[in-house]
C-alpha cells in the first residue's frame, strides 16, 4: 500500500511539472505559439522625461484596451521604465527582447534614449515604433526603427514659418548640451530661420546648457541685452517652465516658442502666469479630428481622462497610434516573426490613425507635412492653427 501511494504522488509531481513547465513555454514566448502575445514599451517613467513618458504610455495602454487581441490571442504589454537615461534605455530594450521575448517594442518619448537602444533593436531584428521620438537619426540606417510622428527638419521649419509670420526678424535659440531632442530640434530651427529670412546674421544669440541646471538667468541676461524677436527654447517640460520664469522675471519681452515637449501641464503648472502667450508645436489637437478612427478616439480617451488631464496630450494619441500600427502589422503578416512584422509595416498603406493617415518611408518614417500650433491662454492650451509645410 505504502509503494502504490509513494508511487502515484511521483507521478502527481512529474505532471504537475511538466504542466507548468508548458504553461511557462506557453506564455513566456512573442512566436505564435501559446495564448498571449507579448508587445514591449521602453518609455520613461520616471526621470526628466517622466511625465511626457507616462502620457504616451497611457495612450498604448489605452489602445490595448480598446483592441487587446491579435491573431486571436491576447496582447500582452510588457512594460519597463528607461529612467529618461540613454544606459537604461538600452538594458530595458534589452530585456524586452532577451528575457521578455516581446515580438514588437514600442517607444520611446525621448530621441536620445530611442538613439542609444536603436542598435539593439536593429541586431535582434525585432521591429520597433517610437511614438513622438522626432530626431532623424532614430530610424537612420535601421530597418527595423519605425516611427508614427514627424520629424525635427519639419518641426523646426514649422517654427521658423510661425516665427516670421509674426513679424520676428532676430531670434535666439536655447538648447540642452548633449541631448538628441533639443540640440536636433534647435539647429533645425536654426537653419529654417536663416534660410527663411534670408539673413545669416538673423540668429543673433546661441546658448546651451547642461543637464539638470537649473538656473538660466546668465543666459538668459545675456539674451536680454541683444533683444531678440523670439527665443526657441526645445526643452524637457521639466526645463521649460524654469526658462519661460526666468525670463519673464527679467523682463524679458520676446515671443518665447518650444517644441512638442511643452505640450505637459507641469509647463503651466510651474510657470503659472508667465506661461501666458508662449507659443508650442505639436502632432494632434482633439477640437480638430482628422480621420473617425480620430473621433472614437477622442470621445472614449477624454472618459478616460476625466478628472486627471483638460485636454488629451498629443503624445498619448501617438502612443495609440504606435500600438495600432504594430498591432495592423502582426495581424498581416499572421505570425510573430520579426522580420515578416518588418516586411507589413513597410507594406503599411493609408493607414487610418487618431494623428491622420499613416504611410512610412522608405526610413520607416511617418509620411507627415502637418503639425498643430498651440498657445497657453487662461491657464490652458489653446488650438491656434493647423499648418502644411512642404
Amino acid at each position: 500500500m505504502k509503494r502504490k501511494l509513494s508511487l502515484l504522488l511521483c507521478l502527481l509531481m512529474i505532471l504537475t511539472m511538466f504542466t507548468s513547465c508548458a504553461k511557462e513555454q506557453g506564455t513566456s514566448t512573442g512566436a505564435t505559439g501559446g495564448d498571449v502575445i507579448k508587445i514591449g514599451v521602453f518609455e520613461p517613467l520616471t526621470g526628466e522625461n517622466g511625465g511626457g513618458g507616462l502620457q504616451e504610455l497611457d495612450g498604448i495602454k489605452y489602445a490595448n484596451k480598446m483592441y487587446p487581441e491579435v491573431l486571436g490571442k491576447k496582447i500582452e504589454l510588457v512594460i519597463v521604465d528607461n529612467k529618461s537615461d540613454k544606459g537604461e534605455a538600452t538594458t530595458a530594450v534589452t530585456r524586452l527582447i532577451e528575457k521578455d521575448k516581446g515580438a514588437a517594442i514600442i517607444g520611446s518619448y525621448g530621441s536620445g534614449v530611442s538613439i542609444a537602444a536603436g542598435d539593439i533593436i536593429k541586431n535582434a531584428k525585432i521591429p520597433a515604433m517610437g511614438a513622438s521620438c522626432t530626431n532623424p537619426m532614430v530610424t537612420q540606417g535601421n530597418e527595423y526603427y519605425f516611427r508614427a510622428c514627424f520629424l525635427d527638419p519639419f518641426q523646426g521649419k514649422v517654427m521658423a514659418n510661425y516665427a516670421l509670420g509674426k513679424g520676428a526678424k532676430t531670434a535666439a535659440v536655447i538648447m540642452q548640451n548633449g541631448d538628441d531632442y533639443s540640440v536636433g530640434l534647435g539647429n533645425f530651427f536654426i537653419d529654417a530661420f536663416k534660410e527663411l529670412t534670408g539673413d545669416e546674421n538673423s540668429i543673433i544669440d546661441v546658448s546651451e546648457f547642461q543637464v539638470n541646471d537649473t538656473d538660466f538667468n546668465a543666459i538668459l541676461t545675456n539674451i536680454k541685452a541683444k533683444n531678440p524677436d523670439v527665443i526657441f527654447a526645445p526643452s524637457s517640460a521639466t526645463t521649460a517652465p524654469l526658462v519661460i520664469k526666468q525670463a519673464r522675471a527679467l523682463g524679458i519681452e520676446s515671443l518665447i516658442m518650444g517644441g512638442d515637449t511643452w505640450e505637459n501641464p507641469a509647463v503651466i503648472d510651474v510657470a503659472g502666469k508667465d506661461a501666458e502667450g508662449i507659443v508650442i508645436s505639436t502632432f494632434f489637437d482633439e477640437n480638430d479630428p482628422a480621420t473617425e478612427e480620430a473621433k472614437i478616439f477622442v470621445e472614449g480617451y477624454k472618459k478616460e481622462l476625466a478628472g486627471k488631464e483638460p485636454i488629451i496630450p498629443a503624445v498619448a494619441a501617438l502612443g495609440y497610434d504606435a500600438y495600432l500600427l504594430v498591432r495592423d502589422a502582426i495581424e498581416r503578416a499572421g505570425t510573430t516573426d520579426g522580420e515578416a512584422i518588418r516586411d507589413a509595416l513597410n507594406n503599411t498603406e493609408n493607414f487610418e490613425g487618431v494623428t491622420g493617415i499613416i504611410n512610412f518611408t522608405e526610413e520607416g518614417d511617418a509620411d507627415k507635412n502637418i503639425a498643430v500650433i498651440k498657445t497657453v491662454k487662461g491657464g490652458q492650451f489653446v488650438y491656434i492653427d493647423t499648418v502644411e509645410v512642404k
